[in-house]
Order: C-alpha cells, then sequence, then structure tokens
C-alpha cells in the first residue's frame, strides 16, 4: 500500500476503530449503525460499499479491482469525497485483506469487520483463516455477522466476552493445537487445557455469567459468540 493513500488521515493522532465493509451476507445494519461513531474511519472492499450506500454512508476509502460495483456507483462515492483505491481484477489477494491492510497501516484500537461470511464457503474460509492470521496479532479485531461474533484469539492472550447467561461460546483452534486454555464464567470451564485441532470438544460451551474470561497460552483461536441478548459484545484486552 503507497503512502499517499494515507494522506487523508494525516491530522489525526490517533484512530480509535476502523470499521470494514466487505461484500458478504450483511443481515443486520441496526447493529451495523450501534458501532460506528462519528470519529471511526470506514472502508469498504469492492462490494461492500453497496452496504455503506443501503445505509445512507459513504465510506472514506473503497479498496478492491471494482468488479462488484457499477461505474456511477463509484461516480457518486467519488463525488462524496470518498477515495477510491482500485486494484487490477488479476491480483493475488482478495478485497479484504487488501481492506485490512490499509486498516492496519491507520494503526486503529479496533478493527471490525461486517459482511464477512456469505454463500461461497471459499470466500467464508479465507476470511476466517485471514482474521486469524499471524499479520493482525496485536490488533483487536472481531468480524460480526447479526448476533454473532468471530474474535481471533492468538496466545499468549486474553479475550473477554460480555453478554448474558445462555449466550453461546465457541472455541475452535486453528493451524494446530490451542493450549494451556483456561475458561472462566462458562457453563464448562478449563484449567490451563489443550484444545486440539479437529477436535469438536470447544463448541457450544455458554456464559454462566455476564463475562467470562478466555486465557491461551499456546496457539490461535477462533472464538465466536452468539449473543442471546441484544447488546452483547466482545472485547479483546
Amino acid at each position: 500500500m503507497h503512502a499517499s493513500h494515507l494522506l487523508r488521515f494525516e491530522r489525526r493522532f490517533f484512530v480509535l476503530k476502523t470499521i470494514i465493509f466487505a461484500n458478504g451476507n450483511f443481515s443486520d445494519p441496526q447493529r451495523a449503525r450501534q458501532n460506528i461513531q462519528p470519529e471511526d474511519i470506514i472502508l469498504a472492499a469492492d462490494g461492500g460499499a453497496r452496504h455503506c450506500l443501503a445505509m445512507e454512508l459513504i465510506p472514506h476509502v473503497v479498496i478492491g479491482d471494482f468488479d462488484s460495483l457499477t461505474p456511477d456507483e463509484l461516480a457518486y462515492m467519488q463525488a462524496a469525497g470518498a477515495k477510491l483505491i482500485r486494484y487490477p481484477v488479476d491480483k493475488d489477494f482478495t478485497d479484504l485483506e487488501l481492506a485490512l491492510e490499509y486498516a492496519q497501516q491507520l494503526k486503529p484500537d479496533r478493527i471490525l469487520i461486517f459482511g464477512g461470511l456469505g454463500a461461497r464457503w471459499d470466500q467464508t474460509l479465507a476470511n476466517l483463516t485471514l482474521i486469524a492470521g499471524s499479520n493482525y496479532n496485536g490488533v483487536s479485531l472481531a468480524l460480526l455477522d447479526g448476533s454473532q461474533e468471530i474474535i481471533p484469539l492468538h496466545g499468549p492472550g486474553t479475550l473477554s466476552i460480555h453478554g448474558s447467561p445462555g449466550d453461546t461460546v465457541s472455541l475452535i483452534p486453528l493451524a494446530g493445537n490451542a493450549e494451556g486454555i483456561t475458561i472462566q464464567g462458562c457453563a464448562y470451564p478449563l484449567d490451563h487445557e489443550t484444545l486440539y485441532f479437529g477436535s469438536t470438544r470447544g463448541v457450544s460451551n455458554a456464559l454462566s455469567d455476564h463475562t467470562a474470561t478466555i486465557s491461551l497460552e499456546r496457539g490461535t483461536l477462533i472464538c465466536i459468540h452468539i449473543r442471546n441478548a441484544a447488546h452483547s459484545e466482545a472485547k479483546a484486552t
């Protein structure tokens, strides 16, 4: 990513949150609105810009090869102040990965992704492994889809999940075993145990309180929080 693409935000001393709209399913616009603050930076990965337009939002930046957007849509957003960063169709990375790379250079405290899941399993699986990649270790990152929140956790690290008793919490090891897992605040606690790659042992736990804490010593977990209450949220620490 060329440094000149970032000049739009050079007067900002910090970016608290960056929100990325990808071109997948977008079932809960209300939740997206609840997560957007006036100071947030909004990025759209190609066709994810349509989710913004449907909410009457103009993204700060639209990134991709633009094969999912019409010339009229692009012209409208550009005239409204959006920066368009075009890549060739024959590229090595998905539009979401390009948007994540851009977001990371802004050094936000948190990145939220909407529209990251969909009918195409290749894209869905690629997005799940993308957010769990080592490139984004150290960034508080979450993929939101309706009542579900998907958060990667790298060891050593700790994640606090805030919700309601009965909310589903599932832990899935990725890229090998996840070792030294301690779970507090769930119906099935763990104490420095291992979840093995390929095992379903970590699926369908549940909050026993309003807050659960998950600690991981080694490995990578995909943590999935399915809310039974409208305002549950998860926050990485």
